[in-house]
């Protein structure tokens, strides 16, 4: 199918060849009629690529400061990776469509295939042939409406939260400043709601346009016309609400909005606009500044958005989705008219044009829509990738060496930021590794991870990768909830795997690992564990030498906070922050005093997401890892020290390592860049791959490992130390 897209690094904008997205379980697969341009948003994100690399900086300040903690956290030389390889990646444009349901996911029952939709969100409503939407972000269209009404859908429920936001007052009079497309909206939600308004704009054909629709009276922010229409509708009051729909970098819209809002009014944020307030104006009149987040509550919610947990109606009256199909009925009724919105319409086919002709000036719209053909019938589409049913092979994968020559021949499950910026690149052009296919979820991803590391085809069937016999081995990079159930299924298939830490979030989901295993024979498994491999602690744990003795570890991790909306907050489904991350550190430990724990001991901070976990080895070692959230953000991520038989080991963030005692050493210089392991890690893989030999963790490792991460909410639970009896 094809997508508009575009490279934010070059600038580059174009319609793309990109698989068909998979039918997930709790949303629908839905074929576009018409998709809607944002004449101000996309156009500001357009115009951002085209800047330089300064200019973007400039225009993104928040994303420099992001920057700049990643260079003091993990380096430059690994920072500036991974920031090039997201800049030079294509991302998708478009929020607000109307379609029809090509085939629906398990759990949903309100549409069936051949409903009219209109779909929002700037993940799941894109400039595409075809699009996955979960059921919250997407509603039915009554009949009678036509299609390319339904696509503005999402501007309508943007503009319908803002006026929600000012609380309009049947005969209150508003200021709507700005008067695009989110602004002509706002204009005809507040006439429908009995409020007379008055429009601010420069453009004299959009204040006419909005006198139409509705507006009292509308003119230049820099006309007295425009103070004389309030001063005349609230006799020289001020208007009750005002609104920003503007964008742009002047602050004169909140400057206007203080001269002419009445004592105690509200002014509402809804464009992206300056807002340098003036402290006098807004003091003395008491202003009731107020922001309205998008399309409504529930956005930016994972559990709402993603999951489908709607909110009670008695506690929130108006959802993003309630919001969307209000505006739905609105139109469908008449109380809203977006036909004389509509300046053109354009075949999907002309997408790159039509955002030239918008970026350079050629077109002046207020709403532009793509018109999408009629989809082939015969054009396939992907099943669902998280589907229940387990293919079983009955034996497993050949342990035999290669023959001479043929390369090995990698699938990846998953192509996100770890996967692109950790893996791939040290897979890529590898000799003797062919990249044969990349699986993922979302179309564009796999098409990106397909154009940048040469992946010889790009699907989001994960059914037909496990089929393929050709498939020597499969990477299992996705979220944390699905590492188990994707092991099983490439194990059943005859696959060696590689998945990426944990292995398993449940004692279940290790079992069924464990049971994978056994039916199959395949035993071809490697979990992510890459520090044990790290080029510098490896020489350190060589120069610190046998042990005679119980030794004494100490592993702080200085993990820091979360950035609000990580899928790793989203405990419910994808586990504890060290669930996921706990394995690596653990792993660790137990490489440097060369056994598996027997017991795990944790308590947690009070009030915080601080751990000490301490792990006890047969002989008596003892390993203590500090996993903390409240640490300074520029202190050193990973600190360890080994203790034993009068010898210190020392590594500092994979940056210095030293051993004291005896003949003391330290590291020569520092080196280029972090190395955490993955070259080396991934080099091991591939040879026991190519080769047949054992793969480079033993199994009993990785499974106890996994053991005594999972051990840990027990011990926290049960306040004493868990005893490992039984790990294999």
């Amino acid at each position: 199918m094809k997508q508009v897209v575009q490279n934010y690094k070059s600038g580059e904008l174009t319609v793309l060849d990109v698989p068909v997205p998979g039918c997930k379980p709790g949303g629908v697969l839905v074929r576009s009629a018409f998709s809607l341009i944002s004449t101000g948003t996309e156009l500001m994100k357009v115009s951002e690529a085209g800047m330089s690399m300064l200019g973007k900086a400039r225009s993104r300040p928040d994303q420099v400061a992001k920057v700049m903690q990643s260079v003091a956290t993990n380096g430059l030389p690994a920072t500036y990776s991974k920031v090039m390889g997201k800049l030079d990646s294509y991302t998708p444009l478009g929020y607000s469509l109307c379609g029809v349901v090509e085939q629906v996911g398990s759990g949903i029952d309100d549409v069936k295939v051949g409903d009219l939709v209109a779909c929002a969100g700037n993940e799941h409503a894109l400039h595409a042939e075809l699009n996955w939407v979960p059921k919250n972000l997407y509603s039915r269209v009554p009949d009678g409406l036509e299609p390319r009404h339904a696509a503005f859908g999402t501007v309508g429920s943007i503009a319908m939260q803002g006026v929600r936001q000012g609380e309009p007052q049947l005969g209150e009079v508003a200021l709507v400043i700005g008067l695009g497309l989110i602004g002509q909206l706002v204009v005809q939600l507040l006439a429908a709601s009995g409020v007379r308004v008055v429009g601010v704009d420069p453009d004299p054909a959009r204040c006419e346009l909005a006198e139409r629709l509705g507006a009292e009276a509308c003119g230049d922010p820099e006309s007295a016309a425009v103070e004389a229409a309030v001063a005349e509708l609230t006799g020289g009051h001020g208007v009750d609400q005002v609104y920003l729909a503007a964008g742009g970098g002047s602050n004169q819209p909140v400057e206007l909005a203080a001269r002419l809002a009445r004592d105690r009014g509200r002014v509402v944020d809804i464009g992206k606009c300056r807002l340098d307030l003036p402290w006098n104006a807004y003091y003395e009149k008491e202003l009731d500044v107020r922001f309205s987040r998008s399309y409504g509550p529930g956005r930016y919610d994972p559990a709402y958005e993603l999951e489908g947990r709607d909110y009670p109606i008695g506690y929130v009256r108006w959802t993003e989705r309630r919001n969307l199909a209000c505006f739905l009925d609105l139109l469908s009724r008449g109380s809203v008219d977006v036909e004389p919105l509509i300046s053109h319409i354009a075949d999907f086919d002309d997408a790159v044009e039509t955002y030239r002709r918008l970026k350079d000036g050629d077109l002046k719209a207020v709403a532009v829509l793509f018109r999408y053909p009629e989809g082939d019938a015969g054009e396939a589409v992907a099943p669902a990738v998280a589907v229940p049913t387990v293919k079983r092979t009955g034996g497993a994968s050949s342990t035999q060496a290669r023959a001479a020559g043929k390369p090995v021949r990698l699938a990846f499950v998953g192509a996100g930021n770890y996967a692109t910026s950790m893996l791939l690149p040290h897979l890529a052009g590898r000799e003797g590794v062919e990249l044969s296919t990349v699986v993922t979820t979302t179309a564009l991803s796999a098409a990106n991870a397909q154009r940048k590391f040469g992946f010889t085809e790009a699907t989001t069937d994960l059914d037909a990768v496990l089929d393929d016999r050709s498939i020597d081995a499969v990477f299992v990079v996705t979220r944390h909830s699905s590492h188990a159930e994707l092991t099983q299924r490439a194990l059943l298939a005859g696959k060696a795997v590689f998945v990426e830490k944990p292995l398993a979030l449940t004692e279940d989901e290790l079992a069924g690992v464990l049971a994978a295993v056994e039916k199959s024979g395949n035993d071809r498994l490697q979990v992510g564990f890459n520090r044990r491999f790290a080029p510098l602690l490896q020489e350190a744990r060589q120069r610190f030498g046998a042990r005679t003795g119980p030794a004494s570890l100490r592993y702080l991790v200085n993990a820091g906070r979360l950035q609000h909306g990580s899928w790793y907050l989203q405990q419910g489904t994808e586990g504890s922050r060290f669930a996921g991350e706990g394995g690596h550190f653990i792993d660790t430990a137990s490489w440097l005093l060369g056994a598996d724990p027997v017991s795990v001991y944790a308590v947690a901070t009070a009030g915080a997401d601080d751990l000490q976990v301490v792990l006890r080895y047969p002989d008596g070692s003892t390993a203590t890892i500090s996993y903390v959230t409240t640490g300074a953000p520029g202190f050193p991520k990973e600190t360890l020290d080994l203790v034993a038989d009068g010898k210190v080991l020392r590594l500092d963030d994979f940056v210095r390592a030293s051993v004291h005692g005896g003949k003391r050493w330290v590291s020569s210089r520092l080196p280029k860049a972090r190395d955490k392991g993955q070259n080396a890690e991934l080099a091991a893989f591939v040879k026991a791959v190519r080769t047949g030999g054992p793969m480079p963790v033993p199994l009993e490792s990785l499974v106890a490992t996994t053991a005594a991460t999972l051990a840990v909410p027990a011990g926290l639970a049960a306040g004493v130390p868990v005893t490992l009896a039984g790990a294999r």
